[in-house]
């Protein structure tokens, strides 16, 4: 089976399973926070960030607020997820940026924005301006593999194979269900690979021992 025709396979089949994926990050509808956000959910899940994240709009409610931001209260909001002092410089920086310069509409000029690589920059792109995006994230790394989409595991490799692909018109919502995917049935450590309605075209599924394969496939 051709990568497109499996593509298509399962664009039509998370459009059934997940019909409302979006971005799970919360910003209230400003972009700015939006790119904070996403910066600050860098090896940390978006449920942690989201937890944090009001207390940080409460005290710092606009950009320049948060670019002007004394940096030991900032690391004190956000000291339970991950990396927080790293983060903590970073969006004190990318608050800075933008209070300066705007949000720009490009990933080569998002990407200029300290803290913010291609995952980032997706994410807005998709998000804020509804350009198609491919974003890169641990679950879509990981479900690109499992399920023969790409050979490559470099994230910008990855993009580039996925956006071969997927539709234009698919790209970013594609994205979004296939992290639902990942988090409620293919899983890291314990994929669900019993009840998953994409295991008869998943290439991870066909080289599990064939015993157990087959104990899968049957029930």
């Amino acid at each position: 089976m051709k990568r497109e025709e499996k593509a298509g396979i399962i664009i039509r089949e998370l459009k059934k399973l997940y019909p409302n994926a979006e971005c799970q990050l919360k910003y209230d509808g400003i972009p700015e926070r939006l790119v904070v956000a996403t910066i600050l959910s860098a090896q940390t899940t978006d449920t942690a960030v989201n937890k944090v994240t009001p207390a940080l709009w409460k005290r710092y409610p606009t950009i320049l607020d948060l670019s002007l931001a004394d940096r030991p209260h900032v690391e004190k909001i956000l000291k339970t997820i991950g990396l927080f002092r790293n983060k903590t410089g970073f969006i004190i920086k990318a608050a800075g940026f933008m209070a300066e310069n705007g949000l720009p509409d490009t990933i080569s000029e998002l990407v200029k924005i300290p803290g913010v690589g291609r995952k980032t920059a997706n994410v807005v792109m998709g998000e804020i301006f509804g350009k198609p995006s491919i974003t890169v994230d641990t679950h879509v790394k990981r479900l690109s593999a499992r399920l023969g989409l790409s050979d490559n595991t470099d994230p910008g490799k990855i993009e580039r194979d996925l956006k071969k692909i997927i539709p234009a018109e698919e790209q970013t919502v594609f994205c979004h269900r296939l992290i639902t995917h990942g988090r409620q049935i293919c899983g890291a450590r314990k994929p669900l690979c019993r009840v998953c309605s994409l295991n008869s075209i998943c290439p991870y599924f066909k080289k599990m021992e064939p015993a157990k394969a087959d104990s899968i496939k049957n029930k």
